[in-house]
């Protein structure tokens, strides 16, 4: 008898383990592209929020004229298993990948025009949204962007975005009011803003991210993107951790600011911005810092691009750059007008661009610096000191003799500097 009791409670807990694994097309879901599925997928997920599991979605076009809400414990998983592309819509008539093509692909069109409305998807406590594509249908390649939501809000503990493509979203991820995120093998053009991180009460963690414009490059979406587009922000952060991530064509790279409930600091490694306006913008952090390790920085657009920027509001903070390379037909390489800026094993390269015959390859305007075994590859000023609390500039491979100017404006500590480097 003990032995009957016993298999037929096995038999019952794999049968419970079995249905918190479900299908959405047993919910109704038509992945035709033309049938909103918003009320079967949120069915399909609220029967596996009673024990926790996986709701899987597969090949379709899935369309949406709601939102969902992803419970804790469950997991939203499409057919993709890697980081994505899909760029046919950019590069047509090459045989490239579309958004519709084989896939789990789910087209948003709630909130046109409502930047303040309901996320599309929520994520709650160790809640999961993985391997799909998410695609705005109505938003046009050669228009101005329509203003939605954000596509994905993190909510709770430990909630996970991985291997999703932001094909074209207004807002990207909304990673605020949360403990330990993880956002990883995430691509796609984000328009407006990437992903923003704010009240986070533990370590968030963001880890090769990859936003390029896959979907338009045509006037004016992309004139547009480069005025007010923002790939990587973070505001009130507990620590924050960034690995391999990359953004091209953006207003601002990577933008540190302060929000009404804190500061920010982070380490970077492996970080890469490409065509953008400014490459990183700090407009605060604290005294724990900004630590980069092994970035590439470079800006071209606009009419005065540059690298790094560092504003005066930033009273307290400190930058640190280690092992990192700035190039580009950028005017200055960096612009420091605040903080504490440390820049170690650097290379400073294709500054003085934009007419200024004499432009350095950094211009301080306040805060101290210290400048440490760098390159300076260019036969033009390597620092202009406008004004300071002071700086160390030693150790360093200049390639134009006498290339710092206004020393005598401010406590300058100099040595060990070769110059006419070749």
């Amino acid at each position: 008898m003990e032995k009957i009791l016993f298999c037929l409670f096995i038999i019952i807990l794999g049968a419970c383990a079995y249905a918190a694994n479900v299908n959405v097309k047993d919910f109704g879901a038509v992945g035709d592209g033309a049938t909103d599925c918003t009320e079967a997928f949120q069915k399909a997920l609220d029967e596996a929020a009673l024990s926790g599991g996986t709701v899987f979605a597969d090949n379709g076009n899935y369309l949406f004229k709601g939102h969902l809400n992803v419970p804790a414990n469950v997991t939203l998983k499409g057919t993709f298993n890697g980081p994505l592309s899909h760029n046919a819509i950019r590069d047509k008539d090459m045989g490239l990948p579309h958004p519709m093509d084989p896939g789990t692909t789910f087209l948003v069109t709630e909130n046109r025009g409502n930047e303040g409305g309901d996320p599309f998807i929520t994520l709650n406590s160790n809640s999961t949204l993985t391997g799909v594509v998410l695609y705005y249908p109505d938003q046009k390649p050669d228009q101005f962007p329509e203003p939605y939501p954000w596509a994905i809000a993190m909510r709770g503990k430990n909630p996970n975005v991985l291997k999703v493509e932001l094909l074209n979203p207004y807002n990207g991820i909304d990673a605020t009011k949360n403990e330990r995120h993880t956002v990883r093998d995430v691509t796609g053009q984000p328009l407006r803003r990437g992903i923003f991180a704010d009240d986070i009460l533990d370590i968030g963690r963001w880890e090769d991210i990859h936003f390029n414009p896959w979907f338009s490059v045509s006037e004016p979406l992309w004139n547009w993107q480069l005025d007010n587009g923002e790939a990587f922000i973070i505001g009130r952060s507990d620590w924050h951790y960034l690995t391999n991530c990359f953004c091209y064509g953006y207003k601002v790279g990577y933008k540190f600011i302060k929000t009404e409930v804190g500061d920010c600091n982070a380490q970077l490694v492996g970080i890469g911005a490409d065509g953008c306006k400014r490459s990183v913008l700090v407009e605060d952090c604290n005294e724990f810092g900004l630590l980069f390790v092994n970035a590439e920085l470079v800006a071209m657009f606009g009419e005065d691009p540059v690298m790094v920027e560092i504003s005066e509001n930033c009273k307290k903070g400190v930058i640190m750059f280690q092992n990192s390379s700035f190039w580009g037909p950028c005017q200055s390489n960096i612009v420091q007008k605040g903080g504490s800026l440390t820049l170690q094993n650097c290379n400073f390269v294709n500054w003085g661009h934009k007419g200024e015959k004499d432009a350095p390859s950094i211009k301080l305007f306040g805060g101290d610096t210290i400048i440490n075994s760098c390159r300076f590859q260019e036969n033009k000023n390597a620092l202009e000191i406008v004004n300071s609390d002071g700086v160390i500039f030693t150790d360093n491979m200049v390639k134009k003799p006498k290339s710092v100017i206004g020393a005598k404006k401010t406590t300058f500590k100099e040595s060990n500097n070769i110059y006419l480097y070749k």
